[in-house]
């Protein structure tokens, strides 16, 4: 089992003015202490739990674009991009170019959207849930397209692109990895199955998470996906992570095939709290 960092909370001492410095430290500490990916949150705003848009929050690819420069071999995304914040071309350009300047370290990390107050504050058009899932296809449709060869048009419902053209394409092949957030047992892990190379579920115990990794793999059976080919991680709080009872939790999760576990950089210092976390569970976790 990996280990994953994500860093949502910029409510950092010393914010804004420090968060570079803070961002740079704590995904060299994540990197040197075996850390396999880092991401950020993909919002405009910070979410309520978090302190709500009184609290800081940075642009995610801004973000990882600086943090790519500042490490080395950590895979870098988001956790994750709701498909209406960017028009579909252009969110396969910008992982296209995250790809090429972190010298092959880009995931595509991406979901249906949810926080429609964001969507409310900036005017960006919310659409129905349907909706949303629908564009989630197409979404995934032209990113494909867009790092293959076929630089031809692409016409769906609800995106016609003349052209996708994509130059330079992503240094990964076939394509940086798709990531589909979620744990929708009709529509999410179904797309999943058909066009994600990874899966994220919430820690909701053993017994939650296995039944969502046993529709994964009836979905997969339906489209004729090798249900082993597709990277299945799992979220959580991180809060206890330096625990005896995260560690014998995480040993039933990499029973059922969770390959990758998220933990949460936590404030006031997290360099020093991944550098600490990642010395403890990397080695223990790799056994699992």
């Amino acid at each position: 089992m990996k280990l994953a960092l994500h860093f949502p909370n910029f409510s950092m001492p010393g914010a804004p003015g420090s968060l570079a410095r803070t961002l740079a430290d704590t995904a060299r500490a994540a990197e040197d202490a075996g850390f396999s990916t880092m991401t950020v949150m993909d919002h405009w705003f910070q979410m309520v739990p978090l302190g709500g848009s009184a609290e800081p929050m940075l642009e995610g690819y801004t973000t990882l674009g600086y943090l790519a420069a500042v490490t080395e071999r950590l895979e870098l995304g988001t956790l994750v991009t709701g498909v209406t914040y960017r028009y579909p071309g252009l969110l396969a350009k910008i992982v296209a170019t995250l790809d090429v300047l972190s010298e092959g370290r880009a995931m595509l990390g991406v979901g249906a959207a949810w926080y429609e107050q964001e969507h409310a504050a900036y005017g960006v058009p919310f659409p129905p849930l349907k909706e949303r899932f629908e564009r989630l296809r197409e979404t995934l449709e032209i990113c494909e397209q867009m790092w293959s060869d076929d630089d031809g048009p692409y016409r769906g419902q609800y995106y016609e692109l003349a052209e996708t053209i994509c130059n330079p394409r992503p240094l990964q092949r076939p394509r940086p990895p798709i990531l589909i957030g979620g744990g929708g047992e009709r529509k999410t892990l179904r797309l999943v199955a058909e066009h994600g190379d990874a899966c994220n579920l919430f820690d909701l115990g053993p017994e939650e998470v296995g039944h969502k990794l046993d529709v994964l793999r009836q979905h997969c059976d339906d489209v004729g996906r090798d249900y082993g080919t597709i990277r299945k991680t799992l979220t959580t709080p991180g809060d206890d992570a330096e625990s005896d009872e995260f560690l014998s939790r995480m040993g039933q999760y990499a029973a059922l095939g969770i390959d990758q576990v998220w933990v949460r950089a936590l404030a006031p210092d997290p360099a020093a709290a991944a550098r600490r976390v990642g010395e403890r569970l990397v080695p223990r976790l790799a056994e699992l």
